[in-house]
């Protein structure tokens, strides 16, 4: 893997996410499970990894399907997220 700023933008991301999430447990312990349409409990942990498996999915298949060009996918995936913190 070469290691360019997209490359280290990403990971840094990741790692932003984590601590955000860290610091949003610590403020509101419990992680809030719910149960939503997958029909089984979820916490913010879990819906965060959902979301990020289905955004690299989405970009395999937008790489695959469409191109290089992944900033539809990336506004795709932003959505996604939106949509599995909400409902799920």
């Amino acid at each position: 893997m070469a290691w360019s700023f997209p490359t280290a933008l990403f990971f840094l991301t990741i790692l932003l996410l984590l601590a955000l999430m860290a610091v949003w447990e610590y403020a509101s312990p419990g992680g809030n499970p719910r149960v939503g349409l997958l029909r089984f409990e979820t916490t913010r942990g879990d819906r965060l990894f959902i979301s990020l498996l289905g955004s690299a999915y989405i970009h395999l298949a937008w790489l695959g399907l469409i191109g290089p060009n992944l900033w539809w996918a990336l506004a795709l995936s932003v959505v996604y997220a939106i949509g599995v913190f909400r409902f799920v």
